[in-house]
């Protein structure tokens, strides 16, 4: 029952980060996506914080480092996601940023000195094939600089896994990493915005940044519940659905009409991601 319980879960942060990525495309009209970086960072840092104060947890670490490594690269990787939804279909965004589980099993056995057996090589190549279908039309429609960034985004996002399982490894609980990691992106996102245009807050677009921050946190919750108490292979492979999600929205809300060796590459990346999570060494 708790295994069935921690799946569903996952697929209710699915479904948030879906709805994330919408709010992040309706916000793309009024605010930059370095402006949606800060909003999203600065709603969910205060709601950690208070979880933080509700479970008892203190703010003060010995691992500052590593929170700050962990900050600066998923600040990034959040930058250029958000920009690629604001420049590309919603799916093929998202797509791109859910490479990271397969840098983050190369990152893994590379820290780790564990070798490249053939079963994983076979899955990390079915990945890197899907993205080369999934890159190919918006290669052709001159979309090569957004495709590259929505490739880094997941690289970084990646390296920024392995740094919170690194933290993980070190004793610092959740709600502390995903402090400090709001907190880098709300600073770093709010110094650039002192460089930039800012946008005003109206009472319409309030909305849309009460939704993205709202359904970011209440996401991150959901998959850390989710984790907690699921499976962690049925989980991690769940946690997928924000693709399926996402090609949903794209389609009803935008008419975003992908060409089939786009969604032959979508499903390589998810085949492999899956793959990659069931064949990696667990440490």
């Amino acid at each position: 029952m708790t295994k069935n319980t921690g799946s569903l879960w996952m697929l209710v942060a699915g479904l948030l980060f879906g709805i994330m990525g919408v709010f992040v495309k309706l916000g793309a009209s009024y605010f930059s996506h370095i402006e949606l970086v800060f909003y999203r960072s600065s709603v969910g840092l205060l709601i950690v914080y208070l979880i933080m104060r509700q479970q008892r947890i203190s703010v003060s670490t010995q691992h500052w480092r590593a929170h700050l490594w962990r900050g600066i690269s998923g600040t990034v990787a959040l930058a250029l996601f958000f920009y690629c939804i604001t420049a590309l279909p919603l799916a093929t965004a998202v797509t791109l940023n859910y490479t990271a589980p397969l840098f983050l099993t190369v990152f893994t056995m590379v820290v780790y000195k564990d070798k490249f057996h053939l079963p994983m090589t076979i899955a990390i190549t079915l990945g890197f094939c899907g993205v080369v279908l999934l890159l190919h039309p918006v290669l052709a429609r001159d979309q090569w600089l957004p495709g590259l960034l929505g490739l880094i985004s997941g690289f970084l996002a990646g390296i920024a896994y392995l740094n919170v399982k690194q933290l993980g490894i070190l004793g610092e609980p959740a709600p502390r990493t995903v402090f400090y990691f709001s907190l880098t992106a709300s600073v770093c996102s709010g110094v650039w915005m002192l460089f930039d245009n800012v946008h005003a807050i109206t009472a319409q677009n309030f909305l849309i940044l009460l939704g993205l921050g709202s359904t970011a946190t209440l996401a991150q919750i959901a998959m850390t519940h989710a984790h907690r108490v699921g499976h962690t292979l049925v989980v991690s492979s769940l946690a997928y659905s924000t693709i399926v999600f996402a090609s949903l929205f794209g389609i009803l809300l935008w008419d975003e009409v992908l060409p089939l060796s786009s969604w032959l590459g979508m499903a390589l990346i998810i085949a492999s991601g899956v793959l990659s999570l069931y064949l990696s060494p667990k440490h």
